[in-house]
C-alpha cells in the first residue's frame, strides 16, 4: 500500500466513526456550549491535544474557554461546562477532575469511546465516538488499521471542529471575525 492508500483508509475509518455520532447528542452538546458561562477542556495525551485545539477555537469564536492545568486557568463554577476528552473515560487524573467538577456543580460533557465509564457516570452529556483503543474496551467499534488510539484521537479533533462549524452557522460567525482574536504576538 502507498501513503495515498493509507490516507484513503484513514478517511474511510473517520467517516465511519463520525457518522455514528447521534445527531441529538451532538445538538445537545452544542446547546450546552451555548448556555455555559465558560468552557473548560480537559484531556490527556493525544486526546488532550485535540481538546486543546478545541479550546483555542472556542476562544477564537469569542467564548471564555480554558484548558485545565494551564497556569492562567480560573476557578471552575456551577455555571460552567467541563468538556473531557478521554477514550477510556478512566484516566485517573481526568476522573479526579470530573469528580471535583461534579462536586462544584458545573455541567460535564465527555467525548469518549466508553460512555458507561467512570467519567461517563459523572457526566451530564456523553458523546460516543466508536473507535477502537487498547485502553478502552467497549461495545461495537469501527475497525482500524491504525495503531493504538489514533482513530479516536483523530475523530475527536474532527468532531470538535465540526462543532465549531455548527456554532458558526448558528451564530452567523465567519472565519474572518474569528481571526481577529488570533494571537498576534507570534
Amino acid at each position: 500500500m502507498s501513503i495515498a492508500d493509507f490516507t484513503g483508509t484513514i478517511l474511510d475509518e473517520l467517516r465511519s466513526v463520525l457518522s455514528r455520532v447521534p445527531a441529538a447528542e451532538a445538538d445537545a452538546f452544542v446547546a450546552d456550549i451555548l448556555s455555559a458561562r465558560r468552557i473548560f477542556v480537559a484531556g490527556a495525551g493525544r486526546s488532550g491535544l485535540a481538546g486543546r485545539a478545541f479550546a483555542m477555537r472556542l476562544m477564537h469564536f469569542g467564548f471564555d474557554a480554558f484548558v485545565i492545568g494551564e497556569i492562567a486557568t480560573p476557578a471552575y463554577s456551577a455555571d460552567d461546562l467541563l468538556v473531557v476528552c478521554s477514550g477510556s473515560g478512566e484516566t485517573g487524573s481526568l476522573v479526579s477532575i470530573a469528580e471535583k467538577a461534579r462536586r462544584i456543580g458545573g455541567k460535564i460533557a465527555l467525548v469518549t469511546i466508553v460512555p458507561e465509564s467512570s467519567i461517563g457516570r459523572l457526566a451530564d452529556r456523553r458523546l460516543t465516538l466508536p473507535a477502537p483503543s487498547p485502553k478502552a474496551k467497549a461495545g461495537e467499534t469501527v475497525r482500524s488499521v491504525q495503531p493504538m488510539g489514533s482513530l479516536f484521537e483523530q475523530a475527536v479533533l474532527l468532531f470538535l471542529d465540526a462543532v465549531i462549524l455548527e456554532l458558526m452557522a448558528r451564530r452567523g460567525v465567519i472565519s474572518e471575525e474569528m481571526f481577529t482574536r488570533h494571537a498576534n504576538l507570534e
